[in-house]
């Protein structure tokens, strides 16, 4: 028997708890990035939602600066950061991002111009079909339908994309659940404006009756 194991396993085990040491700091990085960006981009979407299209724009810059400094984990710990955490935050992060260029109607922004994978970009997109719900109700609550039809399109032309992707679960983070999640979400909306449009009519129609009496 070799003389020498003791000494391999002790080079080996010190070999382990360096590697696993790395990765636990890694883990516990991108933990404090996830909880952040999160943070940033529901802090964001709301000022979307009250108009504040710069704040918003600061708010998200925040939330770039921090995923850029998850690129090492990318790097070197690659199943820490596609673990569900991170990928929240990107997902989250793209919502954010979406979510403003729809409502301040300017360029949508791809997966290349915010860095982020195919996966949480898609999950992303898929989240702003509530958000344009929750702006178009809004809307409706304050009378004003302006845009509404439009945004009622965007609406449409996410959901006829994301139908479309047809891979296992495992490989797009569980795309096929949030469309059809949102389908009904979708729907629901279609109805809420359809409901107020038709009402809005009528009233005009009512208010034009009485003026030519």
């Amino acid at each position: 028997m070799p003389s020498n194991y003791s000494d391999d396993l002790s080079r080996i085990a010190a070999e382990a708890v360096e590697a696993l040491t790395l990765r636990h700091q890694a883990r516990e990085q991108a933990l404090a990035v996830s909880r952040e960006v999160i943070r940033f981009s529901a802090n964001a979407i709301r000022a979307v939602h009250r108009g504040d299209f710069d704040d918003a724009r600061q708010l998200i810059e925040r939330g770039s600066q921090r995923l850029q400094e998850t690129r090492h984990i990318r790097d070197e710990n690659p199943e820490i950061y596609y673990a569900g955490f991170l990928s929240d935050a990107r997902k989250e992060f793209t919502e954010a991002n979406i979510t403003l260029a729809v409502i301040s109607r300017s360029n949508i922004p791809d997966p290349e111009a915010l860095d982020v994978d195919a996966p949480s970009y898609l999950n992303g997109m898929a989240e702003v079909i509530g958000e344009i719900r929750r702006y178009i109700l809004d809307a409706l609550r304050r009378d004003s339908s302006d845009h509404c039809e439009e945004f009622m399109d965007v609406m449409d032309e996410i959901y006829g994309i994301l139908v479309t992707i047809d891979f296992p679960e495992g490989v797009t983070g569980g795309l096929r659940r949030s469309t059809d999640a949102m389908r009904g979400v979708l729907e629901r909306t279609r109805g809420d404006l359809t409901i107020s449009l038709q009402q809005r009519r009528l009233e005009q129609r009512l208010a034009d009756m009485e003026k030519g009496s």
